[in-house]
């Protein structure tokens, strides 16, 4: 009888584990010419208008955009992005984690934020 118990209970247990692996977040389709392991930023709000950075590895430069996308794959120590941009003579910085989250990878920004810096990170 005992035996018979702890199998079923084993057996309950595996199942639950099926089902909690199988609820996982579904990504979002990839934005305009960023493939999944990048990082982009583009000319217009909603991954919209034209591509200006595409990168797979840290990146430094000055560009002036309205909207950024991490398109990252799970990759512990390296899948967030730690971004930094100026706007009206402030810097600031923040984290971003990638597609499909948890957490927020994709944000729209006001006109006149000049984008600076993109570190690949671990979590936030």
């Amino acid at each position: 009888m005992r035996k018979s118990l702890f199998a079923a209970l084993a057996v309950s247990a595996a199942f639950s584990g099926v089902l909690a692996a199988s609820v996982t977040a579904s990504a979002e389709p990839d934005p305009p010419g960023c493939e999944k392991g990048f990082f982009c930023i583009y000319a217009g709000e909603g991954q919209t208008g034209q591509l200006l950075v595409k990168s797979e590895g840290d990146w430094t430069g000055s560009v002036s955009g309205r909207s950024v996308f991490n398109n990252g794959v799970e990759f512990p120590g390296e899948d967030h992005i730690q971004l930094t941009w100026t706007y009206n003579g402030g810097t600031y910085e923040e984290c971003l984690h990638y597609n499909p989250g948890p957490g927020e990878y994709k944000w729209n920004f006001t006109t006149g934020v000049v984008f600076t810096k993109a570190v690949w990170r671990g979590e936030c």
